[in-house]
């Protein structure tokens, strides 16, 4: 799946967005059109003033060529409008772009990726990105992967646009801990050579929903490696969706995994409450700490005598997001096909619930994600 992945369709609030284009030059008219092609968005055009009554005023972006500058002088100001130009010397360009009030002078073939990129966001009607959680273990076996699940489906319980990414190719795969192994959808091979832009609807079309949630997964074949492109892409793409997005991380540290560490709003360290998983534990944070600049502790009980939860997170130097009470009858739940916080009234669920009612009020009263 090398290239843009795009899919023409209304954003996802329903609404059809139309860029404007405004320009005489015939030789940019095609090139417009093939980078909105490219962004999956279906333009209006016109080649003076625009005629149809407030589209102008209404279409979410307008591109303006730069022979249409002059004529367009005087017209309403508003956000949303580019000068697209192709002569890198002419530097009265930034002149014209002034008189118009555009936003930005874009120059052809040079920003076409930029440019694309800009189109697409339009087009898919792209708003507040989802907050992005990553969640990693201290040592192996710590119960991360348990923990991103119940994340992940106690948010979409709560009726919050959730999609589980699953960046550890060696975890097994979380559908099958989410008891969707058999279930129709893309999985990572299908994604390890993306590059480019991934549009954020059809990626979430084409993934498995398990219990109200989309998720990106491994499946049973040959191990694949994904391209740090490829997580960029797709965890961009996975963003701009809203709602909230739970990544799964393996300890290690590579050019791929510092990809998703670098989009991430908040990282979670599981760590079972034992001396050596502490000690384990450390390293994986100084590594992680190097690129995430938010990482926080989640103590894994029950605590021993002498060995609290605040006394492991200070031994990490790291903040207290809270300490995961044992769940009884957890393995049992899973081999019969519930998933990891499908019970409300279990314990993980209500750590998830309560964890995801703080952190989203502190991120939407900063303005963030959720």
């Amino acid at each position: 799946m090398a290239g843009s992945i795009t899919a023409k369709q209304p954003a996802a609030d329903g609404r059809q967005r139309r860029p404007l284009i405004v320009t005489e030059d015939e030789e940019l008219l095609d090139d417009l059109l093939r980078l909105c092609a490219a962004a999956g968005a279906e333009p209006e055009v016109v080649h003076g003033a625009p005629t149809r009554r407030g589209s102008w005023e209404s279409a979410p972006l307008i591109l303006v060529g730069d022979d249409a500058a002059a004529r367009l002088r005087g017209t309403t100001r508003r956000e949303g409008v580019l000068l697209i130009g192709r002569d890198l010397d002419d530097h009265d360009i930034w002149r014209r772009a002034v008189d118009l009030g555009a936003d930005n002078v874009a120059f052809l073939p040079d920003a076409e990726t930029w440019l694309v990129d800009r189109i697409a966001d339009v087009a898919e009607g792209v708003g507040r990105q989802a907050f992005t959680i990553g969640v990693v273990g201290g040592r192996g076996g710590a119960g991360a992967s348990t923990l991103a699940c119940a994340l992940a489906v106690t948010a979409a319980r709560a009726g919050r646009r959730t999609m589980l990414i699953d960046a550890d190719p060696l975890g097994g795969g979380l559908d099958v801990l989410l008891g969707g192994e058999g279930a129709e959808g893309l999985r990572w091979p299908a994604f390890s050579e993306s590059r480019g832009r991934v549009a954020g609807g059809a990626l979430e079309e084409s993934l498995p929903e398990l219990h109200s949630l989309r998720v990106l997964s491994w499946d049973r074949g040959q191990s694949v490696g994904i391209a740090p492109s490829a997580m960029r892409a797709v965890l961009s793409a996975a963003r701009r969706r809203g709602g909230v997005v739970v990544v799964d991380l393996p300890r290690r540290l590579d050019d791929t995994v510092a990809e998703a560490l670098a989009q991430l709003d908040l990282g979670l360290l599981v760590v079972p409450a034992e001396l050596r998983a502490v000690a384990a534990a450390h390293r994986v944070a100084s590594t992680v700490g190097m690129v995430l600049r938010d990482l926080r502790a989640v103590v894994r009980g029950p605590c021993g005598p002498g060995l609290d939860d605040e006394e492991i997170a200070r031994l990490l130097d790291l903040p207290l997001a809270g300490e995961l009470p044992p769940e009884p009858g957890l393995p049992e739940a899973l081999d019969g096909g519930e998933p990891p916080g499908g019970s409300p009234r279990g314990p993980l669920a209500r750590f998830c619930a309560e964890f995801w009612a703080r952190v989203l009020a502190g991120a939407e009263q900063r303005g963030g994600g959720a």
